[in-house]
């Protein structure tokens, strides 16, 4: 895509639809999964079809975890990502002056809730909040207007069991959990703290105040009548590694590494989900030019031994293969992306997303475009701030055949 500075793009309708027919060929997704910030601590969920990936996010030349809102992004193809924007932040919790940082959404009652750790404005100490929305990607408010729980630890994950119990998992440096009521935003009983052992968690050496090689980052779920907790272990710079048990509260037996170090990041942070048939592990790493403190979010797809075990998975560029089509003959969104170079999203006045900040050379790129018999014409509605605007359609790559362009006389 090419245009003058300041070219805002609202949505595209028939991406690529100037072009010839394209073959159904076994497209990949691109990793890192979103270019325009920088993502971290992802956590999926699937939802009628959908996969909402819910991330934080790493403030621009961060030298620290400096975060003050959360993000989502969905897909049903695992290769082009929706971005619906920033629909919670710091502000949402008038109790929280910092740290926006690793959270959970689950899903009941036909409502959802993002469970987040902020720092408490009145004890300076970090704290559980929940928020909750009507609809997956928002608007979000306090459930509450106060913590949920506070033990001044981090990263919140829940897991709903079969009978309906709820359980709600945090911590670092232990790992703590209550159990949640029915209303997803109350508990019953006190804070229960699991037994840290090395045969639950894997022993650690040389660090007398951590003995075991669980750090922070739980994530717990069931599959198969197995309870897996998937968690960052030993920083700095950490690994994922997991543990299994016959129940929510364990105990639990130590498993081994799933993702070794790698990735230039100080950090890493793992959920995991099944969609269409696969199994998906998230999480992110250093990839896009930064630091260790400007992280990103990638996706590799995976598949269970065949005793439920998680072999060794490795971060890698392509990412898992595409899991279905993009129609180009219905509208999508200019936010729908599998890989873009220099553009960045903004809040559209009319709702949604635009793409912005468009300049000479930047482009978005969709994958697995479903052409059928071809097509003839292509829609777009756009805006340029200061004239000779230009987008180029262009097959294959950036610098692919030009199928067709649209200049500022067509612009809004």
């Amino acid at each position: 895509m090419r245009s003058a500075p300041s070219c805002r793009l609202a949505w595209i309708m028939g991406v690529l639809c100037v072009m010839a027919p394209l073959p159904a060929a076994p497209a990949r997704a691109d990793n890192p999964i979103m270019q325009t910030i920088y993502t971290a601590d992802p956590a999926p969920l699937v939802h009628n079809g959908r996969v909402y990936l819910y991330t934080g996010h790493d403030e621009d030349g961060s030298t620290s975890f400096t975060m003050r809102d959360w993000h989502v992004y969905s897909s049903t193809d695992m290769a082009n990502w929706t971005d619906h924007g920033s629909p919670m932040r710091l502000a949402t919790f008038a109790w929280a002056d910092a740290n926006a940082w690793a959270g959970h959404v689950a899903h009941r009652n036909g409502r959802f809730y993002w469970y987040v750790p902020v720092r408490n404005r009145a004890t300076g100490g970090m704290a559980i909040g929940v928020a909750v929305g009507d609809s997956p990607t928002g608007p979000f408010r306090d459930a509450l207007n106060r913590p949920l729980v506070e033990n001044n630890e981090i990263d919140p994950n829940v897991l709903i069991d079969d009978d309906g119990q709820a359980y709600l998992y945090w911590g670092n440096p232990r790992l703590a959990y209550v159990r949640l009521n029915s209303d997803m935003i109350s508990y019953s009983g006190g804070i229960d703290y699991v037994r840290l052992t090395g045969a639950g968690f894997g022993a650690r050496s040389g660090n007398t105040s951590r003995p075991t090689l669980y750090e922070e980052g739980p994530w717990a779920y069931k599959r198969n009548g197995l309870y897996y907790t998937v968690f960052a272990a030993e920083c700095c710079s950490e690994f994922i590694a997991y543990s299994t048990a016959s129940s929510a509260t364990g105990p639990w037996t130590y498993r081994g590494t799933i993702m070794p170090r790698q990735g230039g990041s100080f950090t890493n942070h793992a959920g995991i989900i099944d969609y269409v048939g696969g199994s998906y592990f998230f999480y992110h790493n250093g990839a896009l030019p930064g630091g260790g403190y400007t992280r990103s979010v990638a996706v590799e797809k995976f598949a269970y031994n065949a005793d439920g075990t998680i072999p060794t998975i490795n971060m890698t560029t392509a990412g898992p293969p595409q899991t279905g089509t993009l129609d180009p003959f219905a509208r999508q969104e200019a936010e729908t992306i599998a890989w873009s170079s220099g553009v960045e999203t903004e809040a559209s006045s009319e709702g949604g997303m635009n793409v912005g900040f468009i300049e000479n050379g930047d482009y978005i790129k969709v994958k697995g475009v479903a052409f059928g018999n071809g097509a003839t014409a292509f829609t777009a509605r756009a805006a340029s701030g200061t004239g000779d605007g230009r987008i180029e359609l262009r097959l294959g790559s950036a610098t692919g055949t030009l199928g067709l362009y649209i200049d500022d006389a067509s612009f809004q």
